[in-house]
């Protein structure tokens, strides 16, 4: 038995068609699930479509929302109906903001813990009747900011340190009906939202080597990185794990 094997599953994945939640439907994919990739754009989900090659049988795009509850139960009823269930549920969709506490207006405070915080809620309300009738799993991608605090990042910091202590309750309160729940907490990742980031300094290299520094291990993860242990989590090779949150910051937190 290969314990590493998705074969028959099915993954639904927020933020997918970028970053994190892209790799990750293309590692789940290779491991032979089938994967709903849940996002806001079109262009973006077409784009996504177009780089996961192979198994177009086992593979979608649902456009909608993590943050309207409406949208996040619709995404749930059409992974089940194009593919009769639901095994795993990645919540990959995030939003960053940084900057002094005197400077976050009500609207960004609103919007980065509508995505991180409700919009990783909402998909998983939605998703727990159908996890519980699979015996399934959830992923939920938190932060190394979620562990511990990062300068001039509040907002952040407080919808991250939601999304771990979300990810312990909700493991104690699903272990009796066979459902695990778990979280990554990344470091630096090189995303779309980290190029982002390294795009506003003044030296785009410099910036990133000031990024680096801070890791033990000299450097960055890849989106890859980190769909590895997403994958491992929600394989059955991980299934006496639940209510874990697992570090993979180049040794940032150790």
């Amino acid at each position: 038995m290969d314990v590493f094997s998705m074969a028959g599953k099915v993954a639904l994945i927020s933020g997918g068609t970028s970053g994190i939640g892209l790799a990750a439907a293309a590692m789940l994919l290779q491991a032979g699930a089938s994967v709903a990739l849940l996002g806001r754009s079109p262009e973006r989900g077409r784009a996504a479509m177009a780089k996961l090659a192979g198994a177009e049988e086992r593979r979608l795009f649902i456009c909608g929302d993590v943050t309207c509850k409406s949208d996040c139960s619709l995404a749930v009823a059409k992974t089940v109906s194009s593919y009769g269930g639901l095994d795993v549920l990645v919540n990959s969709a995030g939003r960053y903001s940084e900057g002094a506490i005197e400077s976050v207006s009500e609207e960004e405070l609103a919007a980065v813990l509508d995505v991180n915080v409700k919009g990783t809620y909402f998909l998983t309300q939605a998703a727990v009747p159908e996890l519980k009738r699979c015996r399934g799993n959830i992923v939920n991608v938190a932060s190394d900011a979620g562990v511990h605090g990062n300068y001039f990042c509040t907002a952040y910091c407080a919808s991250k340190g939601a999304v771990v202590m979300f990810t312990r309750a909700l493991a104690l309160e699903l272990a009796a009906s066979g459902v695990r729940v778990n979280a990554i907490a990344p470091g630096d990742i090189m995303t779309p939202m980290t190029e982002a980031q390294l795009a506003e300094a003044p030296d785009r290299e410099q910036a990133l080597k000031e990024m680096a520094s801070v890791y033990p291990l000299g450097r960055i993860g890849t989106p890859e990185e980190a769909a590895a242990v997403i994958a491992f989590l929600a394989s059955p090779a991980a299934g006496f794990v639940t209510g874990a949150v697992w570090s993979m910051d180049g040794g940032l937190t150790a």
